[in-house]
């Protein structure tokens, strides 16, 4: 049972001990970004304007009772005005604060907005299959580069999943949410991590929402290879890593 004991702490406050610590907000250290950069030679690809004309079941209500894991997806591609709509409602900046923090279209603690969303990109009209990246402040996508077979790179990935083996391959996109905790460290110190695992809920909840929004099935993916993630998408695994999946297709037709 110590074991378990061990691991539950983690899912406790610890504000009281959080408050005798002196923050590296407090001590004067520069905020880190809340977004990667790119280089200027960089391939972009703007993303069409978001819009509600893309949304078939506008009802809150039924978008809520609807939802459900979809493991089963359509020969189908997803359209790239979806898609737009899908990385805006996860992580589109819907404001900004009077102190410059931007706002979201998720909770996020202390606006220190610890994520980048990769995209494993199968099935999108009008856009090569390949691994790209969101620019959340632009709202646009950067082209990171092809992978030969990726349908069998993300099975790969994905391990073995416990109820349909081999479904994420199917999905149009596999959505892949990288952390960089230091962006919430400075400002939650030893509190920031529950805060993290937290927030990504926030967010695959969006998408899950977004996508039945759309006529399209999604599923979250705890299970994969971290190490094999990690290294494909040139993430170090310790200042940035791979915290959650999700993949997002053409339900099938029942």
């Amino acid at each position: 049972m110590s074991r378990y004991e061990q691991h539950r702490s983690f899912l406790k406050s610890n504000f009281n001990e959080f408050k005798s610590i002196k923050t590296d907000k407090m001590k004067g250290i520069a905020q880190p970004p809340s977004v990667k950069s790119y280089g200027l030679s960089d391939n972009i690809i703007n993303l069409p304007k978001v819009s509600e004309g893309v949304v078939k079941k506008s009802n809150i209500y039924e978008c809520i009772k609807d939802r459900r894991s979809t493991r089963f997806y359509a020969d189908e591609s997803i359209s790239l005005e979806e898609l737009s709509y899908l990385l805006w409602a996860t992580q589109g900046i819907s404001g900004t604060t009077k102190a410059g923090l931007t706002l979201r279209t998720v909770p996020c603690s202390g606006a220190t907005h610890c994520f980048e969303t990769y995209l494993f990109i199968t099935k999108v009209q009008g856009i090569k299959r390949g691994i790209y990246r969101y620019l959340p402040v632009e709202h646009k996508l950067l082209f990171m580069f092809e992978l030969d077979e990726i349908d069998k790179k993300i099975d790969e990935i994905t391990l073995e999943q416990p109820f349909v083996p081999n479904f994420a391959k199917k999905a149009a996109v596999l959505f892949v949410w990288s952390a960089t905790p230091y962006r919430s460290e400075w400002k939650f110190d030893i509190t920031a991590h529950k805060k993290i695992l937290i927030d990504i809920g926030h967010v695959c909840q969006n998408l899950y929402l977004a996508s039945e929004s759309v006529d399209a099935g999604i599923c979250a993916i705890a299970i994969y290879d971290q190490k094999m993630i990690d290294e494909l998408l040139s993430l170090d695994g310790s200042e940035e890593f791979t915290v959650y999946l999700a993949a997002v297709g053409k339900k099938l037709e029942k």
